[in-house]
């Protein structure tokens, strides 16, 4: 019996991350995006709209993009969750967890990443209503585009990531130390690791607004890079070139304008 309420956890966990892939190609190709977010003729006039003449589109409304964000989360923060949920699962037998538990820190982890889709869904409104990005949640200034590449770049050395990047890359010594039992103690942990891995990944997210926040390639590479980043074994050796190759590319979209379009 606990075979299979495992075993339906975990499909249940992996439909999950691929039902939001999947919502977020029909998103993307809705909107008349590739996989590279870049927009076809009709799409591409459309970005250039003054957001105050447009409410009723969805990406100048709060609640069409909060949603966006909150399935976005799914699809690029679930499967980071991978190795948090089998060092939950070495510890079950030994301090006495539950797969109530299990779900619990799920469900906290994942709320913390929805309180983000909010704020960064109203942080996109922002922008856009001040004119710097477009209705595709592009940066119109390259300059912009350059300064979030350098700082979520230079984030990669700071003592705040190698803190947080500390819990998420180890989340068996964090269980350790702050272990509680139940569906309410499986929460409680999800939501501080959330916090901790939100602290460690922000600055993928604000990528978004750099090749656009709709881009399916961008999806991709930034949940392959926490992916590889939360690992054990390499985690470590991927932050600080990760974070030298986006200072590096912040300095060429400044300084080589013909390159950003």
């Amino acid at each position: 019996m606990q075979g299979i309420i495992r075993s339906g956890l975990w499909l249940g966990f992996f439909a999950a991350i691929l039902v939001s892939w999947a919502v977020m190609y029909v998103m993307s190709a809705d909107m008349g995006l590739d996989l590279l977010g870049r927009p076809d003729t009709m799409t591409e006039a459309m970005r250039g709209m003054d957001p105050r003449m447009t409410m009723d589109m969805p990406m100048a409304r709060f609640g069409p993009l909060f949603a966006m964000w909150a399935v976005m989360m799914a699809a690029m923060m679930l499967p980071t969750m991978v190795p948090t949920l089998r060092a939950y699962e070495d510890l079950m037998v030994s301090a006495n967890g539950t797969r109530a538990g299990w779900l619990g820190v799920v469900l906290g982890y994942f709320a913390v990443w929805v309180g983000f889709a909010a704020l960064i869904a109203a942080a996109q409104l922002g922008l856009l209503f001040a004119g710097l990005i477009d209705m595709l949640g592009i940066a119109k200034s390259r300059w912009l585009a350059a300064g979030l590449l350098v700082v979520v770049g230079s984030f990669q050395f700071s003592r705040a990531k190698e803190l947080c990047h500390g819990v998420c890359h180890a989340p068996t010594l964090y269980f350790l130390g702050h272990w509680r039992t139940g569906f309410d103690g499986g929460l409680r942990m999800g939501a501080s690791l959330g916090v901790f891995c939100l602290g460690c990944c922000w600055g993928f997210m604000a990528l978004g607004f750099v090749g656009g926040v709709m881009s399916l390639t961008w999806m991709g590479l930034a949940t392959l890079f926490m992916v590889v980043e939360k690992l054990p074994q390499v985690g470590h050796y991927v932050t600080r070139p990760m974070g030298a190759l986006l200072i590096v590319a912040g300095a060429v979209v400044g300084f080589a304008p013909w390159l950003w379009v």
